[in-house]
């Protein structure tokens, strides 16, 4: 790719950065002999067919939002062009690293120059939102610090303009997780105060050198989102008070964006702010907004200090996160969700495939199956059969290589147990007359905030086995009852010699999964 030449004018010389959606390059304008940055869309390579074109409609997107705008505190927009299919855009290089990188290098920023570095980003923020532009995606990864002292917000990639369709899945959520406001949690449209409350976010990570709602995992991330206050901050100092401000969980709670800068140039001055004291009433309301595809949210009121809630109305605020997350990450986790943990995602995000196969960042394919699920497999190299159909009970295969190894879905209209254990227990006394039969596990577990059970065993498949390979072989089992009642059973099998292979690309199938009718 280095050296390629694009659009007959600017030519590659070599990566600059890179993360979950594309790569960035360094280039030269062989017109105007200057050098520019160039951002490839990479994801469009690992996404399916039926999602490509709403990635390639947001790359487009990015490019008309920031060229709406004109600010010194945005990266400029040159040029768009196509190249392989893809859209390719041509920006104003930057020399200098990320609000991210500065953070993770040299550790906690002070009250004064993290002020200053949100009033240059929300004055760009203020002149996007004049030009119908929100951002959504503020965070420490997109505020750029040049090495001229300069500070500037860039990838207006999930950005919305006013006007526009729009190019998501209804009540899908994009954004980075822990810099989501709570009404975008919800599955509120969002406003301006959104991007208000990434930038408080945004400045806690700076002071604190840690994001403030980040958890072990985008759910709980999310759900502390909307129920939890972050710390108190120990570093703020006078940017302390500005900072809760900017995080107050109602939108019209927090200070509005001449508010804001007003508070942020008293801190970046020296000054102490004059924060304006605002309630936040206790009193619980309904939110009748649907979230998913057939659930509603019950929100929680947004309180300085965390109100009494009942076990009850707690699950049910879970299973609607649940929802919302599900819709991040079902069509394609690189256009739903932006990157969880960039580093993490990119040293582990897939899995290996089958011997031979390509790559997994590659290769793994994203089906439609018409018995009303959706899954992540390996490659297109493995192929679907019906492994039968008995009254409620439906039964599908992915295979590479004739069953050696598989991936079967069973799906259950009419589940004879309640409770997914139970059933594999039941299972488990069916399976007692397999040659060598152990169970490795058998644990009762929660799937996509569903109750299930996990259940993993090996035996020794003999040749006259009907329908699997003889020889030592694993199996993993996944199951849970839906909302709507319905029974799956995510279940692999292969041989126990290369089983660790197998168990990863398990793993990713589970995290690609989605039962399309509920």
């Amino acid at each position: 790719m280095q050296g390629l030449l694009l659009g007959g004018r600017y030519r590659l010389t070599d990566a600059i950065g890179s993360g979950g959606m594309g790569r960035v390059w360094r280039a030269h304008d062989e017109v105007l002999h200057r050098t520019v940055a160039i951002k490839e869309l990479t994801a469009a390579h690992f996404v399916s067919e039926s999602d490509q074109e709403r990635l390639l409609a947001r790359t487009r997107a990015e490019a008309r939002a920031a060229a709406r705008i004109n600010h010194s505190a945005v990266v400029t927009v040159h040029d768009v062009l196509d190249h392989d299919a893809r859209p390719w855009i041509v920006m104003e290089l930057v020399e200098g690293r990320s609000l991210a990188d500065a953070v993770k290098q040299d550790g906690r920023f002070e009250p004064t120059e993290a002020a200053r570095i949100g009033l240059w980003v929300l004055r760009a923020l203020r002149a996007a939102h004049a030009a119908g532009v929100l951002h959504r995606d503020v965070k420490p990864g997109n505020v750029l610090l040049g090495d001229d002292g300069r500070v500037l917000l860039t990838d207006f990639g999930i950005a919305q303009i006013e006007g526009d369709s729009t190019i998501t899945r209804t009540g899908e959520v994009v954004g980075s997780v822990d810099y989501l406001a709570p009404e975008r949690v919800r599955g509120h449209d969002p406003g301006p105060a959104a991007d208000l409350w990434a930038l408080g976010a945004t400045l806690y990570t700076a002071v604190e050198g840690t994001s403030p709602f980040r958890r072990t995992s985008p759910l709980s991330t999310m759900q502390a989102v909307v129920e939890e206050q972050p710390a108190e901050p120990r570093y703020a100092g006078p940017l302390g008070p500005v900072i809760t401000a900017l995080l107050r969980k109602e939108p019209a709670a927090r200070p509005g964006s001449a508010e804001a800068e007003r508070l942020l140039a008293e801190v970046a001055e020296g000054r102490r702010p004059q924060v304006t004291e605002v309630y936040e009433p206790t009193a619980r309301h309904t939110d009748t907004r649907p979230v998913g595809r057939d659930t509603q949210v019950q929100s929680r009121p947004t309180a300085l200090a965390p109100a009494p809630v009942p076990p009850r109305r707690r699950r049910l605020r879970i299973l609607a996160l649940v929802v919302v997350l599900a819709a991040l990450v079902g069509g394609g986790a690189a256009v739903g969700l932006q990157k969880w943990d960039e580093s993490r995602s990119r040293n582990s995000a897939t899995t290996s495939p089958t011997s031979g196969s390509p790559s997994p960042s590659s290769s793994w394919v994203q089906v439609d199956d018409p018995v009303g699920f959706g899954l992540s497999v390996p490659s297109k190299d493995w192929t679907r059969k019906v492994h039968g159909v008995n009254g409620d009970l439906t039964q599908i295969d992915y295979t590479p290589d004739g069953g050696v190894r598989f991936i079967r879905i069973a799906v259950d209209t009419s589940p004879d147990f309640d409770d997914p254990i139970e059933h594999q227990r039941d299972l488990e006394e069916q399976l007692q007359g397999l040659v060598d039969y152990n169970r490795v596990t058998m644990e009762e577990n929660l799937y996509r905030d569903r109750k299930g059970a996990l259940w993993e065993y090996t035996w020794t498949a003999l040749e006259s086995d009907p329908g699997v390979h003889a020889g030592p072989r694993r199996a993993i089992d996944q199951m849970y009852i839906a909302r709507d009642g319905v029974e799956y059973a995510i279940y692999m099998s292969g041989p126990a010699e290369d089983w660790k292979k197998t168990r990863q690309q398990f793993d990713a199938a589970l995290r690609g999964w989605r039962p399309i009718s509920s």
